[in-house]
């Protein structure tokens, strides 16, 4: 592991963990068994709901996370982190000294707040593996393993509402479908003559991979994959890249920029989706024992150390 000359700010172990809860996992303060699904994701509040303090208290946490993300992410913002980051001059590791550096982050705003938060990355990769054992699929199991590693961004001076939340386009309209769609408002891209229409700076179905989505540990991660010769397979690209974009995998908006690779890949990423978010009421993995077989799929797909 080694930090770079040329890197400002950047350490690997920090001196205490950071806080940063990643709002797209947040759901009501539930026992940490047998949620439904539904209990997920609760954003919205009913007119009748009634909160606890603590409830309140992470539900305006929630929101004022998103706030900052729509006021911020603008086009500007986002070329200016792509062209940051995308250097990937930063630092040396291997894949896995980048899935136990999650341990560094603390998210208090979950029920699991005691346990590293790598734990989450092999409950993901595991209940993948539960369900798709095969050796042809060992790509996926691996998927579910890293799928988070780009969350070092907030280990690296990143603010939070940069780093995690739902991703979405910018540079065109703002779909209704996105959390908290009222809190653009804020935004300079909302009103910009461009920007504002449903196509902005781009052509219809031009796909995905040419759209500027809202920075953060999704997009990072894939450009670190893709600067580093990663053999993974387009699925498994895919599903890290696009895991974070709910409005697109769940309520299916922006079909009208997607191209027909989009949607052959579609169904995949909804398919890692309901593994990563649901994994996390799952039991807890032996992490050390998982260890070596996860350690073989990095020498295959993500051999050595890697440039971030």
């Amino acid at each position: 592991m080694e930090i770079l000359a040329n890197s400002k700010n950047i350490t690997l172990n920090p001196a205490s963990p950071i806080y940063c809860p990643d709002p797209s996992d947040y759901r009501p303060e539930l026992l940490n068994q047998g949620k439904e699904k539904e209990q997920f994701r609760t954003f919205e509040l009913q007119d009748d709901a009634v909160l606890s303090d603590e409830e309140a208290r992470k539900h305006a946490e929630v929101r004022e996370t998103y706030r900052k993300m729509h006021t911020f992410q603008t086009v500007d913002f986002v070329r200016q982190k792509l062209a940051y980051w995308g250097r990937m001059d930063k630092a040396r590791m291997t894949i896995m000294e980048a899935v136990i550096m999650l341990d560094n982050l603390v998210d208090e705003s979950d029920p699991d707040i005691d346990l590293p938060n790598s734990v989450h990355a092999f409950q993901t990769a595991e209940r993948i593996r539960e369900a798709y054992p095969g050796p042809e699929y060992d790509w996926f199991h691996l998927t579910g393993l890293i799928h988070d590693c780009g969350k070092v961004l907030a280990l690296w001076g990143e603010p939070q509402w940069a780093v995690v939340g739902d991703t979405n386009p910018v540079g065109c309209q703002f779909s209704n479908t996105i959390v908290f769609p009222e809190l653009f408002r804020g935004s300079n891209d909302y009103s910009s003559p461009l920007y504002s229409t449903k196509y902005g700076i781009y052509e219809p179905n031009c796909g995905l991979k040419n759209i500027l989505m809202s920075f953060g540990h999704d997009e990072y991660l894939y450009r670190v994959l893709t600067s580093n010769n990663c053999t993974l397979p387009e699925e498994a690209l895919y599903m890290i890249r696009y895991h974070s974009f709910y409005p697109w995998h769940t309520h299916e908006a922006y079909q009208y920029l997607c191209n027909d690779k989009d949607r052959q890949m579609l169904p995949w990423v909804q398919k890692f989706n309901k593994f990563d978010l649901y994994s996390k009421a799952d039991s807890l993995p032996d992490r050390e024992t998982l260890m070596p077989y996860y350690q073989s799929l990095i020498d295959k797909y993500i051999p050595g150390e890697i440039s971030w």
